[in-house]
């Protein structure tokens, strides 16, 4: 098999954090000296399809979507890296929480207050936003239909709308998500509080097509776990509330495929 010539990266993540796929686009470009194209210019579920047609080489992905495609065998990938982002509550792992928000100035104090609620999450393919959720209403014995009534919204930051907007009474958001949109949007910190917290859980992983040489799928993968450790790479890193990726393994989702089953009869 030849070298491919150039390469393509995608993220299925959160919008507000596709700068964080595009930086790491242009630093493998620069070091490995390839031309490498971010696909960023389209619909996240247009980037999904993309993958399943073997047509990106590299992507950041739910944790979910990647067990479900693995078992799957379809399309041919492997996982590359996992972020371990900054912060304690992270603890140096590559691991990521759900934190169930609502309106500061409610009366909801625990998860069992929402009973009845109105609740929006971001879609059905989200571990974080949808099958953790779903995972602990059947871990907890929760009575279900739990919530009186749900929303798709669309994406994390639609949920964060709908709730300051009052359309919603509350929504688990992945940690790195809010991290993020606590820093752009202010009224969140004064308008928004924590409930609970779900998790931790796997982190969204970097996955990488087998279809690319298996020297060049070696090369990018020692680029990016040794990232954290270049002058330009680290400052990229930081950008991102990343700490360094670190390697991990198909049995590292296993908690994930685990909440599915259990949670897949769930009716919320």
């Amino acid at each position: 098999m030849t070298l491919q010539r150039s390469l393509s990266f995608t993220s299925i993540q959160a919008p507000i954090q596709d700068f964080i796929v595009e930086d790491l686009a242009a630093f493998v470009a620069t070091r490995m000296d390839i031309p490498v194209q971010f696909l960023g210019d389209r619909p996240w579920q247009e980037r999904e399809r993309s993958i399943d047609r073997g047509d990106v080489d590299v992507a950041w992905i739910c944790g979910l979507p990647y067990a479900v495609r693995a078992d799957g065998g379809k399309p041919d990938i492997e996982l590359l890296a996992a972020p371990v982002m900054e912060g304690d509550r992270y603890q140096d792992r590559p691991i990521y929480f759900s934190d169930v928000i609502v309106q500061a100035d409610s009366d909801f104090q625990s998860f069992d207050d929402l009973h009845g609620a109105t609740w929006a999450f971001n879609e059905p393919g989200s571990h974080s936003g949808y099958n953790i959720t779903r995972y602990h209403l059947a871990a907890t014995n929760k009575p279900t239909p739990f919530f009186g009534r749900v929303v798709e919204a669309g994406s994390h930051q639609r949920c964060i709308q709908l709730l300051l907007e009052g359309e919603i009474d509350a929504a688990a958001i992945d940690t790195t998500v809010l991290d993020l949109s606590r820093e752009q949007d202010h009224r969140i910190d004064q308008h928004l509080r924590v409930l609970t917290t779900l998790g931790p859980s796997p982190i969204p992983p970097l996955v990488i097509s087998r279809r690319l040489d298996p020297s060049l799928r070696d090369s990018i993968r020692a680029l990016i776990l040794s990232m954290h450790q270049d002058r330009i790479g680290s400052g990229l890193l930081k950008r991102g509330k990343i700490r360094r990726f670190q390697d991990v393994n198909d049995s590292d989702y296993d908690v994930i495929r685990e909440m599915a089953q259990e949670a897949h009869h769930i009716d919320w």
